[in-house]
């Protein structure tokens, strides 16, 4: 009861701040992803494992996560706010994640391996806005 309670509030937060931003009109998304984390750490990532492959630059605390690239045909794209259930305040997508991947997120965890291996594997609801597009543009 109370993590429905929750979920309505977070729900009803995410609708308030999508009408309220001018001239943008959107609809909210919520379903269930597998979640992992990652480290800006070579043997993760790549040999620039700063550079997220939208070519943004990575810093521990940030609040930055990686969507499966099948997730942006759902609107999860470059710089989209996504709320993650268990955490506070939201995310935003600015690392895409190995084509292999499906319905799922990678949270960034800076260079703390032990708090990423600690996280794990999880199944979460993410919650995010897309805008609304007018199909006459």
């Amino acid at each position: 009861m109370r993590r429905t309670i929750c979920y309505l509030w977070s729900l009803l937060a995410l609708l308030y701040c999508c009408n309220t931003r001018v001239g943008v009109e959107c609809v909210p998304k919520r379903f269930e992803v597998t979640a992992t984390a990652y480290n800006s750490l070579e043997y993760q990532t790549n040999s620039n494992p700063n550079i997220t492959a939208f070519g943004d630059s990575l810093r521990p605390g940030l609040k930055y996560i990686a969507v499966s690239r099948d997730l942006l045909d759902s609107g999860l794209v470059h710089n989209t706010k996504v709320r993650l259930e268990g955490f506070d305040g939201s995310f935003t997508v600015k690392d895409k994640m190995n084509k292999r991947w499906r319905k799922r997120i990678d949270i960034y965890m800076g260079n703390d391996v032990y708090k990423a291996k600690k996280w794990g594997k999880k199944k979460i609801n993410i919650e995010y806005c897309v805008p609304v597009t007018d199909s006459i543009d």
